[in-house]
């Protein structure tokens, strides 16, 4: 087999609010032999709120962002969901309307770009589980993670619309997501099953409806954590910061003392290939990780 290589999206949250999430990345693809290309000519997807205000210009941004995997003829990997989302929105929107691609990219000559619609766009989850695979995983895994009962929390951007996603996240079922669950098994620990794994955190109304945000978050939570949980991992950023960040004021929505340390998803791979905590970035979280 020979070495995977992508064209790394790392979106803006993993680089300015979450930067454990990019360093515990680099850290995986290291230990894993994956070769990374960041994309650091890349800008924001639009996070979903740009996609609102203006369609053109989220389209020509996230095109525009392609544009750059296309030049190193790689495929786009994505450590975000909603930019998972929002890009792989964009390149189904421009492969299957020429009209609508020729405007974009008429946009896009203005800079000297041009959309080919060349690579494909994948979240690091899939890269891991589809096409590294979980038994060359389990094969790097030195300190097993026996010892805990993880809940995956999948979140909404990476599994629906189905339609969208699932050319190039292995079909996963968004009604029953599993890629997580056989990952965490892989790395030798338990994974908790509970109903609440493939809802909504919350994140994008916290602004506007934050008891909203934090009666979704804690209904996930609470739910994994009645369900045997001692930790909680995720591949979304937006859901870290929602659940991380939060637990103080979910508590206090929920009624209930709602405490878990939640990790991103590199995070736990990490620390069942025995890389150092300080290498993951464990020390960036708000809620208590110290049972690393």
């Amino acid at each position: 087999m020979s070495k995977l290589k992508y064209a790394l999206y790392t979106g803006c949250t993993a680089r300015e609010s979450t930067p454990e999430l990019l360093k515990s990345t680099l850290a995986v693809a290291k230990a894993l032999d994956i070769e990374l290309v960041l994309l650091d000519e890349a800008s924001c997807c639009g996070a979903s709120h740009l996609q609102d205000f203006d369609d053109q210009l989220s389209l020509v941004l996230n095109a525009r962002n392609i544009i750059y995997a296309e030049k190193l003829g790689l495929t786009m990997v994505t450590i975000c969901n909603t930019c998972q989302l929002n890009t792989a929105m964009t390149k189904e929107r421009l492969d299957h309307n020429p009209e609508l691609k020729q405007q974009i990219n008429a946009k896009l000559a203005e800079v000297g770009l041009e959309y080919q619609g060349t690579s494909e766009v994948k979240h690091f989850l899939y890269a891991l589980v589809d096409d590294l695979g979980v038994e060359a995983i389990a094969s790097k895994v030195t300190k097993p993670l026996s010892d805990f009962q993880i809940a995956a929390f999948y979140g909404c951007h990476n599994i629906r619309p189905s339609e969208l996603h699932g050319h190039s996240n292995g079909g996963e079922n968004p009604y029953a997501p599993n890629s997580i669950d056989k990952l965490i098994l892989a790395l030798g620990g338990k994974n908790v099953e509970y109903e609440s794994k493939n809802k909504c955190c919350g994140f994008h109304v916290e602004l506007q409806a934050p008891k909203t945000a934090n009666r979704l978050s804690g209904t996930a939570m609470l739910d994994a954590i009645d369900n045997g949980a001692e930790m909680m991992v995720t591949p979304c950023p937006l859901c870290h910061l929602r659940m991380d960040t939060q637990q103080a004021h979910i508590s206090q929505e929920m009624g209930r003392d709602v405490k878990m340390p939640v990790l991103h998803l590199p995070q736990m791979v990490g620390l069942a290939l025995g890389i150092d905590p300080k290498e993951l970035g464990l020390e960036h979280h708000v809620s208590d990780v110290t049972f690393a």
